[in-house]
Parts: C-alpha cells; sequence; structure tokens
C-alpha cells in the first residue's frame, strides 16, 4: 500500500512515498500492527540514492519489532522492542510523525507508545516544532 514516512533532511523532517507490504492475512488489531510493523521497516530502509543526493536520511538504523499494547494501556496503544525514550530523538520523531499521519495509530492526535519494560505509555505528539527540530525531546500528552 502506498503511503509516506518521515525521512530527516537537513535538520528537520519530511515525508517521502513508500510502498509497505504488511504481511497481510490478519484483520482487527493483529492487520493494525503489521501494518505498524510494515512502517517500521519503511523507515529503516536506507534512502535511494535520489532521496540521498536530496539530503535525506534515518536516523531508525537498528531493527525493531512492534506488538499491540498490553492489558491496562490507553486505547490504541502500541508497544515498541525498546523504550521510545532509549531511541536517538530524530528516530522517535520519525516513528511519531509517521504513525501520526497513520489513523490507526494515531489516538487524539497523538501517538501512544511504550516499551517491553513495565514503564507506562506515554503519548507523543508530531507537531511543526518536532518536523522543524527532530533533534529535540519530543513533546508528550496527559493519558
Amino acid at each position: 500500500m502506498p503511503t509516506r514516512v518521515y525521512l530527516v533532511c537537513a535538520s528537520g523532517l519530511e515525508p517521502v512515498s513508500r510502498t509497505v507490504r504488511p504481511e497481510g492475512g490478519a484483520s482487527g488489531e493483529d492487520a493494525r500492527v503489521e501494518t505498524a510493523q510494515a512502517l517500521l521497516d519503511a523507515l529503516r530502509e536506507r534512502p535511494s540514492e535520489r532521496e540521498r543526493q536530496a539530503g535525506f536520511t534515518t536516523y531508525l538504523d537498528e531493527p525493531l519489532k512492534v506488538a499491540a499494547g498490553r492489558a491496562g494501556d490507553p486505547e490504541g496503544s502500541l508497544r515498541l522492542s525498546r523504550q521510545p525514550e532509549d531511541l536517538p530523538p530524530a528516530a522517535l520523531a520519525q516513528i511519531v510523525c509517521t504513525y501520526g499521519e497513520w489513523g490507526a495509530a494515531s489516538v487524539r492526535g497523538t501517538v501512544p507508545l511504550g516499551g517491553p519494560g513495565h514503564y507506562p505509555v506515554r503519548r507523543y505528539v508530531c507537531d511543526a516544532s518536532v518536523k522543524a527540530r527532530p533533534e529535540s525531546p519530543l513533546p508528550t500528552r496527559a493519558p
């Protein structure tokens, strides 16, 4: 399916077109998680030669897995295989802005993400300041 992911260009985030291929066959929450994983994989792809020449790069260089939220997590939560706040800020900004544009991961203007630990999920925001300065800490909203 055609979609947009956010890559770093110069010092900001810019959307680029990608085609993602979720594993397929799943429905409901499983399909949502498969698509979220496909988006993560698309963010890890190295930019094409043309994109590199234009200055695009990705800060998401390690494999990450995504899973559905756990019991007690806010509605629509996703859990990454690494604590979100342990990722480089620009990598987290890429994930949050990509998921924020994808309706199935955005809940009331936020992206509820957690990690594998027992820490609570945080509601991350992708706004103009994040897109302009992805290396800064991402804003969150109360649950």
